[in-house]
Formats: C-alpha cells, sequence, structure tokens
C-alpha cells in the first residue's frame, strides 16, 4: 500500500473558506478514487492561507480487474433488438452470454495504475471544485471556459509514493517542489513524500495542520494575558480565523489608552474583533482590561515589539471612531430618532420599521393588560422550571394561569414605551457602523438617557433568545417586548405568505418562532397560539386569510416545538398524540404551550412504563376492532340488560371509576394524575380481551361490547390520542 500526497499552493485562500474547502476536497478526492474502484485507508486535509493539502493513505499500486455486465434483450427477441444491442456493446452474437432467456454483455476491464488514476482524478477535482467565490486570472481569464479558483493557483505538488503523478492544469504542471513560509523560508523545497510532509513544512516555518495552529494560538494568548494579570476573553470564532490567517502563529499582547474604557465594553471588543481580528482581555474583577491579544505570521527579531506598537495605532484609530460615533449618538434622545423610523422599509408590503413599532408596541401593551406577562415572581415548578424549554422530560402539575387584567398598570406603560424605543437605534451612527450591536446600544442610550432600568433592558434584549444557547429574557418588561416583537414578525410575513421553504427561510422566521416558544416555555406564559396569532391580526392592517394563515402558525409553532424538544429526548409522535385532535377522538387538540408540554412530558414518562405499554397495545387492539366495525365519533352508554360476563363488568367498574378521576386531573391539569387514571384500565382491559368475545353471535351484546370498546376509546382521549402513539 502507498501513500498520495496532493497540495495546491496559491494566494491567500480567505479563513471562513478553508474548512469547508477541507471538507470537499476530501469529499471529491473519494468520489474521484470510487469510480475506478479504488478507497484509501485513511484521508487527511489541511488548510492555510497559502494551501490545501491532501494525504491519502493505504492506496493499491493498481486497481483491480473488474467485470461489468449490461443486461440486454431476451434471446427470443426481433433480430433488430439484438442487432441494437450488439451495435451498443460492440460485441457479437457469439460473446454473448445467456441466462434464464435473458442475454447480457459481460466484458472484462483490466486493472489501472493508480497512479493513471489519480494523473486523471486530479484535474477533474480542481476543476470542479465548489468555492463559495472564485475568480480567473491571467491572459486566459478573457475566456469564460479558463479554469477558475479562489485565488490564482501557482503550483500542484501530486505524490504518489515518492513519485510524481504528472498531469497539466491550465498551464500548471504537478511537480514535487512548494515554498515555505514567506519570509521565513522562501525558497523552494523538494518535498519527498506523504510521510515527511508535516515535518518538512514546519522546518520551513510552516505549521499545515490547522489545528496544531489553533492550539498554539489558543494557549500563548491565554498565557500572555495570565502573565499580565489578565483573563482572555474566550473567541473560537477568532481562534479559527487567526489559525487561518497565519502560517506560523505568534500571539503578542499589547495595550491600548485607557480613556477607551468609557465607551461599552461591546463595542470595544467588537471593534477588536471584527476590525482588527484581536482578542480582548479582562480583569480579574471581571471588566475588560486595556489589553489586546494579536496574532503575528512571523517570529520578529525584536519580540514583536514594533508589530504591538503598529497594531495598537491601528486599534487606536478604531476605537477613536468607535467612542466619537458613541458620544455623538448620545447627544440625540431615543425618541427624536424615532421618526427617522419612517424611512427605514421594513417589507414592501408590511410598511415601515415605524409601522412595526406601533404594532409590536400595542402587543406588547396587551400582553400585559391580559395577564400573560406579569410583574409576578416566576410560575415556574420542578420539571417546568428553570429552562423548561431544554429541561428534562419530566410530568406533574403546570402552573396556573394569570387571571385577566384590565389596564395593566405600570408595567402596560413601560412594556409600551420600550416597544416604542426598542428600534430607535437602527438609525444612530454606531449601528449603522456595526449593525451586531442593535439592540444593545439602544439599551446603553436609554440608561443614560435616564429611561426607567426595565425599558433600557427590555431595549437591548428584546432580540433575545437570537439562537440556540441564547439567554432567554424574564423580565417581564423584556419578556413582553421580545415576544411582541417575534409574534408581529411571524404573523406579518404568514399574513403576506412569506413562509419558509425547504432550506429556504430569508426572513429568519424558523429562528423567531424559536425564539417565541423559548420565552412562552421559560417563562411560563399561559396562553394559547390561536389568542396570540388573532390579537396580532387584529394589530395589523394586513388582509390575511384568518383561518388558513391560524392554522398554518400553529403548525409552524408546533413544527419548531418538536425540533427544539428533541434534543431533549421528547418524542414527535408523543407531542402529536397531545396536538393533532384524531379522527376519531373527541380530543380537541392542545393550543397552550405549557401546559402541552407538561401533558407531553407526562405521556411520555407513561407510554415507557408497563402500565402505559400494556394499555396503549389494549387500546390500540380496542380502536382497530372499532374501525373495522365502522364504529367512529362517540357513543351512547348504556349498561346492558344482559347478564355481563366478570370481566365485562370489572371493565365497567373500573371505568366508572377512572372516568371522572382522569377528566378531573386534565382539568386540574395534573396530568401525571390523569396518568394514573387511565393506568387502572390497564389489568381491566387485558382481562376483557382475554375472557369476552365482542362479536358474539347475540346482536345485543355485540352492540354493548362495541359500545364498550368507544367508551374505552373515549377515556383515553381525555388525555391524549394515543392512536397516534407509535409501537
Amino acid at each position: 500500500m502507498t501513500d498520495f500526497l496532493l497540495e495546491l499552493r496559491s494566494e491567500e485562500i480567505p479563513a471562513r473558506m478553508q474548512a469547508g474547502a477541507r471538507e470537499n476536497l476530501a469529499k471529491l478526492f473519494t468520489a474521484e478514487l470510487a469510480k475506478a474502484g479504488l478507497s484509501a485507508g485513511e484521508i487527511v486535509t489541511y488548510a492555510g492561507p497559502r494551501r490545501l493539502a491532501l494525504i491519502a493513505r493505504g492506496l493499491p499500486a493498481a486497481t483491480e480487474a473488474v467485470s461489468e455486465e449490461v443486461k440486454g434483450p431476451r434471446a427470443s427477441a426481433p433480430p433488430q433488438a439484438l442487432e441494437g444491442f450488439l451495435r451498443k456493446t460492440g460485441l457479437t452474437r457469439e460473446q454473448l452470454t445467456e441466462r434464464d432467456g435473458v442475454l447480457f454483455a459481460i466484458t472484462k476491464k483490466p486493472g489501472r495504475a493508480t497512479a493513471e488514476v489519480l494523473a486523471e482524478a486530479i484535474p477533474a477535482i480542481v476543476r470542479a471544485f465548489p468555492w463559495p467565490k472564485s475568480m480567473r486570472w491571467g491572459a486566459e481569464s478573457a475566456s469564460t471556459e479558463s479554469m477558475r479558483w479562489v485565488r490564482p493557483l501557482h503550483a500542484i505538488v501530486a505524490l504518489f509514493g515518492g513519485e510524481v503523478v504528472p498531469f497539466d492544469i491550465a498551464g500548471i504542471t504537478s511537480g514535487n517542489t512548494t515554498r515555505g513560509h514567506r519570509f521565513h523560508a522562501p525558497a523552494e523545497i523538494v518535498l519527498t513524500g506523504a510521510d515527511a510532509y508535516v515535518e518538512q513544512l514546519r522546518a520551513a516555518k510552516v505549521l499545515v495542520d490547522q489545528d496544531e495552529r489553533a492550539a498554539i494560538i489558543r494557549a500563548r494568548a491565554s498565557a500572555l494575558a495570565a502573565e499580565a494579570g489578565l483573563e482572555l476573553v474566550e473567541d473560537e470564532g477568532l481562534v479559527a480565523e487567526n489559525a487561518g490567517l497565519t502560517e506560523w502563529p505568534v500571539p503578542l499582547l499589547g495595550r491600548f489608552d485607557e480613556a477607551y474604557l468609557d465607551v461599552p465594553p461591546e463595542v470595544i471588543q467588537l471593534t477588536a474583533r471584527v476590525n482588527q481580528k484581536y482578542f480582548v482581555c479582562r480583569s480579574a474583577d471581571g471588566k475588560l482590561a486595556n489589553a489586546f491579544v494579536c496574532t503575528a505570521n512571523i517570529e520578529a527579531t525584536d519580540g514583536g515589539a514594533k508589530i504591538v506598537e503598529g497594531n495598537g495605532k491601528v486599534l487606536a484609530a478604531r476605537l477613536s471612531d468607535a467612542r466619537f460615533f458613541y458620544e455623538t449618538d448620545l447627544k440625540t434622545k431615543l425618541d427624536d430618532l424615532r421618526p427617522k423610523l419612517e424611512k427605514i422599509v421594513f417589507h414592501e408590503k408590511l410598511g415601515t420599521v415605524a409601522d412595526k413599532v406601533e404594532r409590536v408596541a400595542k402587543l406588547a401593551r396587551w400582553l400585559v393588560e391580559e395577564g400573560i406577562v406579569t410583574e409576578s415572581p416566576s410560575r415556574r415548578r420542578e420539571g417546568l422550571g428553570e429552562g423548561s424549554a431544554t429541561g428534562d422530560v419530566a410530568g406533574g402539575e403546570v402552573p396556573p394561569p394569570s387571571p385577566p387584567v384590565n389596564g395593566g398598570g405600570e408595567l402596560a406603560d413601560l412594556a409600551e414605551r420600550a416597544a416604542y424605543l426598542a428600534k430607535a437605534d437602527l438609525v444612530t451612527g454606531m449601528v449603522g457602523e456595526f449593525p451586531e450591536l442593535q439592540g444593545l446600544m439602544g439599551g446603553y442610550y436609554a440608561a443614560a438617557q435616564g429611561e426607567d432600568p426595565r425599558v433600557a433592558e427590555a431595549v437591548r434584549d428584546h432580540y433575545k433568545p437570537v439562537g440556540q444557547g441564547d439567554d432567554v429574557p424574564t423580565a417581564p418588561v423584556t419578556v413582553a417586548v421580545a415576544l411582541a416583537d417575534k409574534l408581529d414578525t411571524l404573523v406579518s410575513f404568514f399574513g403576506i405568505d412569506e413562509r419558509p421553504t425547504g432550506s429556504k427561510d430569508p426572513f429568519a422566521l424558523r429562528r423567531a418562532a424559536l425564539g417565541l416558544i423559548g420565552l412562552i416555555l421559560d417563562n411560563s406564559l399561559r396562553c394559547s397560539d390561536y389568542d396570540l396569532f388573532y390579537q396580532a391580526v387584529g394589530n395589523s392592517e394586513i388582509g390575511i386569510g384568518t383561518v388558513v394563515a391560524g392554522g398554518y402558525f400553529h403548525d409552524f409553532i408546533i413544527d419548531r416545538l418538536k425540533v427544539q424538544q428533541r434534543s431533549n429526548g421528547v418524542r414527535h409522535d408523543v407531542i402529536d398524540a397531545v396536538v393533532l385532535p384524531g379522527s376519531e377522538s373527541e380530543f380537541g387538540g392542545e393550543r397552550d404551550l405549557v401546559r402541552l408540554l407538561a401533558r407531553v412530558r407526562a405521556l411520555q414518562a407513561f407510554v415507557t412504563t408497563d402500565d402505559g405499554t400494556n394499555l396503549l397495545a389494549g387500546y390500540k387492539r380496542a380502536a382497530n376492532i372499532l374501525k373495522k366495525e365502522g364504529v367512529e365519533g362517540d357513543q351512547s352508554w348504556t349498561a346492558p340488560t344482559y347478564t355481563l360476563e366478570p370481566a365485562e363488568a370489572d371493565l365497567i367498574a373500573a371505568l366508572d371509576a377512572a372516568e371522572p378521576k382522569a377528566a378531573q386531573a386534565v382539568k386540574a391539569e395534573d396530568f401525571e394524575a390523569a396518568m394514573a387514571a387511565l393506568a387502572s384500565l390497564r389489568a381491566p382491559i387485558d382481562r376483557f380481551f382475554d375472557d369476552v368475545t365482542v362479536n358474539d353471535a347475540d346482536p345485543a351484546k355485540r352492540t354493548a361490547r362495541l359500545a364498550l370498546l368507544a367508551r374505552v376509546r373515549a377515556a383515553v382521549h381525555t388525555v391524549a390520542d394515543f392512536s397516534r402513539i407509535e409501537g
């Protein structure tokens, strides 16, 4: 077995494209070899600013001879069909093989040297490479047929064992030479093969392994901060980016003027990160320090002093700009900025950002006035408690809904005020420079201008939660504004028929739905999703087909809930059993997400027990009999007049006891108790099927027993539609 080395050396490859390039190179290489019947024992890829490399280990010297079989016409087929098949295969009638009256063309392909396969595969890979952005260069670029690459391609190394695999791509001939670090070791290097590749480049001050570069940056940056009595603010994205920008990373610590610490720390960190790719540090008290860590690409003879000095000057200029934006923004009240929102189009069919603000303010006030969002402490409980959207599966009671509140008082006023100010920072200089700071800067400006702290907090955090793992607001004013903002976005876009399709979600509606779910569950907000939808529709002047859009809204929210809960081990079929009304069920579906999740958790816990498994089996047996007999919908129950069999009487008695208990428990939202009541039916149902003939010859007995099974079905449906549960 022999190893193969491929290196594609070019001008600088953007750091953000390197990980994808490695993945695509391995995928394309594997696919090309598979066409020839080859596979490598291991494939390793490397990417850096000036090279993309692949090592394939354990390749055979040649491919094996293979037989190809092509099915032809039947032996009794007309002569024309046979002649056409012979022309296609290039064989004679005598060379065909007949099996079971069918003719086959069997040809043997001799094995090929692996180097020959590679010589054909690599040019195909290079020409088909899917860079997100690519370019043409040189005199050949005048033709649209010329090769494209992310940046001008300079050289290709292709070594099978120690031998060059010869081929030519757009005038670049494969060879065995590369170059090391542009400054430390610019001379040509003759590579000997895959085994020595990494160490030969290391000797030339190039670390080809991106993971090794990242580890060096991570460790040295943290050590430099610790040596200065500080702590590095960790940023894995920045580690990866610096690893993609350097071949020989050398982290260096520098300082900037303490006066800039008057600027919000998030602004300083973003300025350093986005503009300069620097890490920032915090002091022992947790506050941002006037220190940064940059990553050089050389080992400077002065220890990096000049590099640090130059980078410090550039950062100072950036921070000076940021401070100018900040101080200028503070001179204008957020209230005075609101008219400018009338000039920003939210969507051509949905009006301006100012129009959205009006809608959100009304919704935020309504959420408080209806008692959905209250000042009361969190009504969480164990199992639906902290992080209910991400907690373990559990059952139990749910917190009671808050009673309607007339007027809403101060909280409603604060929620409305925060909503009116929430988008004002979109027209500030700072957010214009750094869009990532929207909301955050508004919070700083609101606090500086004397707004109620609860309003400033709501302005700051109303976009949350933005993504998976983001903090979910719990402050009532913030919750009201954040929920109203996401609700308006969802309903407005559904109203104009702009809905996610497949992988396309241009308006981030899936993210908005997940945020809405997180706010409701983590804060135990008791409300119907239909009530939310119709209130949002009422706030809008958009013509919305409410029945259709409302149904889609509900389905969309439940679909996102399934996605969110999947990582917690919550089964989608159990959610369906609680959410969806069955065709044979009296159960109408659940609209309160807090109560829905309590039902789901209790149900999932129950169906995994022996009682639950057996009850499910008994239910499905009953449902199948009823379906076969065409017994649908509600059935009036009348006690039979004939002499009951013992198992029949036992089941009726069990239902008499279980039905009111289950109904009362559901009404009290104690779903564990409801499941316990249903569990009492397990043994009587089993005995009934063992001892009683449902389809008795006596029509009266048959009718009564089918009605009894319908009563069993209806009793189970008071909790959930068990027909949707798998198993």
